[in-house]
């Protein structure tokens, strides 16, 4: 049985993200993801870019990077602080 994640509010995700960049999975290099960096420039999480564009559904092309890059921010673990 798995534990429920807690994600940080918003706020203190933006206090603690210091950059979202998009990468090649080093084990599938047919699929991106989004990797998360903390303000030490540590590596925090990452996020599947096909599982990104299904969570924010089907936006204008012009919204969509910031829609993503919302839905991160609401959605960074709470143990990330421990980084």
């Amino acid at each position: 049985m798995s534990e429920e994640i807690k994600f940080l509010p918003r706020e203190e995700a933006l206090q603690l993200v210091g950059a979202i960049q998009e990468e090649e999975d080093i084990h599938n290099q047919d699929r991106q993801i989004l990797t998360v960096y903390n303000k030490d420039d540590r590596e925090v999480c990452w996020f599947d870019f096909e599982e990104l564009e299904k969570a924010v559904g089907d936006v204008p092309r012009d919204q969509k990077k910031e829609m993503i890059q919302d839905y991160i921010l609401k959605h960074i673990p709470e143990w990330a602080r421990d980084i």
